[in-house]
C-alpha cells in the first residue's frame, strides 16, 4: 500500500543549519517508514547564520519530495550572500524590534505567500492526506491555514515556542499583542490537531484559547536521531583538563557571561583545577571579549560552527556538557532541542536554567547539576564538584528509559498518530 501524503510547510529546513531545523527535518526523515510521504514545501537559497548540507544529504533516499520556493523576506533578498555573520547582540535585538513593529506576525511573510502559491498548485496535482506545518514562522502557520480552510485538508500545526507570549517577541503596542491573539486564534480554529513540545505551552493554549480540547493538543517533546550518534567515534584527545563543552549559539538571554564569571572564580579559587571549554557553534567576538576580561581566554577552543555529524563527535569527546537558558517571559516554556540531544551523549550536564521544563526534564536525566541561569556561585560550585567527580571516576549516570523516550524515531511515530487521526477520508 502506498504511502499517504502530508503536505509540510516548513520554511527552516536544510540546508539551513542550528538546531530549530532539526526537528521538522528528522520528522521527514522517518515519516515514511510510519506510511507517510511528506511533500516539503520549504525556502530556496537565503541568508543564514549556519548552513549544514549534511543534514540534506541524509534526507536523499528517503521517500520525500521538497519544493522551493524564494520570498521576499530579508534573509531570502540576501541569498547572494550565503552564510552571513550574526550582528552583536544588541543590534539583534535592535532588528528585532524593528521588525516585530513592522511585520505581523513576523517578516516571513513574503515566503509564505509564494508558499501558499505553490501550495494551491499542488493540492491540484496530489491527493493530500493532511497539512502539517511547524512554528515559528508563525507566517507559516497562517499559510497552512488558509490552505486547509480552502481545501478541506486536515491541518496539524506544530508549535516549537509559544506563538503569542512568545519569550522573544517585541509588543510595541496594545494593538500588535491583540492582533497576533486574533491571527493565533483564526489559526488554531482551523486545526484538527496541534502538537507541541512542552506540557507548559499545551497548558497556555488550552486556557486561552476555550474552544481548544485538551485531548486535540498531543505533547511531543525535542529529541535525539540515534542514528547521529550510531557509530559516531569522539575526537581523539591527548589532554588531562577537564573537558566542558556548549555546542549552539548565544542570543538574547542565552548568555554565557554567568558562566564565565563562575569559570574565572573557580580558576582563581582552585588553581590546581585543570578546565577545557569548548565551543561548538557560534561565540561572537564579543563574548571572546569578555572572556578575555576575566582572563580565561586561554582556557576557551572556539571551533565555529561545524556540521551537525562533527557536533555530536565534539559532544562525545567531552568529559561534561554545559548549557544556560536566561530567565525571561514565560520561560517555562522554553524546550531548547540542545538539552535532549545532550542527553544522547549520556555525559553529565551542567544545566543553568530557569523553573520550568528544561528543570524539570534535567533532574529526570538524573546526572545533571542544576543551577539558576545567573547563579555565579552555584555555577562555579557546581563546576568545582563535577571536576571533583570526573578525577574520583565518580561522575554520574544517566537515566536510560528518559533518554529512550526522546529518541526521534520513536517521536516521529507519535507524530504519524496525529496525522492518522486527523487524515480526511478520500
Amino acid at each position: 500500500m502506498p504511502n499517504q501524503r502530508v503536505l509540510v510547510f516548513a520554511y527552516y529546513f536544510p540546508p539551513m543549519g542550528l538546531s530549530g531545523v532539526q526537528r521538522v527535518s528528522k520528522f521527514m526523515k522517518y515519516l515514511p517508514d510510519s506510511g507517510w510521504q511528506p511533500h516539503v514545501i520549504t525556502t530556496g537559497p537565503t541568508a543564514y547564520y549556519a548552513h549544514d548540507e549534511s543534514l540534506l544529504t541524509e534526507l536523499e533516499g528517503r521517500d520525500i519530495e521538497i519544493y522551493r520556493t524564494e520570498g521576499k523576506d530579508p534573509n531570502s533578498l540576501l541569498k547572494d550572500k550565503g552564510t552571513v555573520k550574526m550582528p552583536r547582540e544588541f543590534v539583534r535585538k535592535f532588528l528585532r524590534k524593528v521588525s516585530d513593529t513592522f511585520f505581523i506576525p513576523d517578516n516571513k511573510q513574503g515566503w509564505a505567500r509564494q508558499a501558499l502559491a505553490l501550495g494551491r498548485q499542488l493540492v491540484t496535482e496530489h491527493e493530500f492526506e493532511a497539512i502539517f506545518v511547524s512554528g515559528p514562522p508563525f507566517s507559516a502557520m497562517m499559510a497552512a491555514a488558509t490552505l486547509s480552510k480552502e481545501t478541506g485538508i486536515p491541518l496539524v500545526v506544530d508549535y516549537r515556542d509559544l506563538w503569542f507570549g512568545n519569550q522573544f517577541h517585541f509588543y510595541p503596542t496594545l494593538w500588535h499583542s491583540t492582533k497576533h491573539q486574533q491571527l493565533e486564534r483564526d489559526v488554531l480554529s482551523v486545526a484538527s490537531r496541534v502538537t507541541v513540545t512542552n506540557r507548559r505551552i499545551k497548558e497556555h493554549l488550552v486556557a486561552r484559547y476555550n474552544f481548544l480540547r485538551s485531548d486535540e493538543v498531543a505533547i511531543i517533546p525535542h529529541g535525539y536521531d540515534p542514528d547521529d550518534f550510531t557509530g559516531a567515534s569522539p575526537l581523539p584527545r591527548n589532554d588531562a583538563a577537564f573537558r566542558l563543552t556548549y555546542a549552539g549559539i548565544f542570543y538574547d538571554v542565552v548568555s554565557p557571561i554567568p558562566f564565565f564569571k563562575a569559570v574565572r572564580k573557580v580558576v582563581t579559587e582552585n588553581p590546581n583545577i585543570n578546565l577545557d571549554l569548548q565551543f561548538v557553534g557560534l561565540l561572537r567576538d564579543e563574548y571572546k571579549k569578555v572572556a578575555k576580561k576575566y582572563r580565561i581566554d586561554s582556557l576557551i577552543t572556539d571551533h565555529g560552527y561545524c556540521e551537525h555529524r562533527d557536533s555530536v563527535r565534539h559532544l562525545l569527546s567531552s568529559d561534561a556538557l554545559w548549557m544556560m537558558v536566561g530567565k525571561t517571559r514565560n520561560a517555562d516554556t522554553i524546550s531548547s532541542a540542545k538539552l535532549y540531544e545532550y542527553m544522547a551523549s549520556r555525559k553529565p550536564l551542567l544545566v543553568s536554567v530557569p523553573e520550568g521544563t528544561l528543570r524539570k526534564d534535567a533532574q529526570r536525566y538524573g546526572a545533571a547539576w542544576i543551577t539558576d541561569p545567573d547563579d555565579v556561585d552555584a555555577i562555579a560550585t557546581s563546576i568545582v564538584e563535577m571536576y571533583t567527580a570526573w578525577k574520583q571516576g565518580k561522575l554520574p549516570k544517566p537515566n536510560e528509559d528518559v533518554i529512550a523516550s526522546h529518541n526521534r524515531a520513536h517521536l516521529t511515530e507519535l507524530l504519524a498518530k496525529q496525522f492518522g487521526m486527523s487524515a480526511r477520508v478520500i
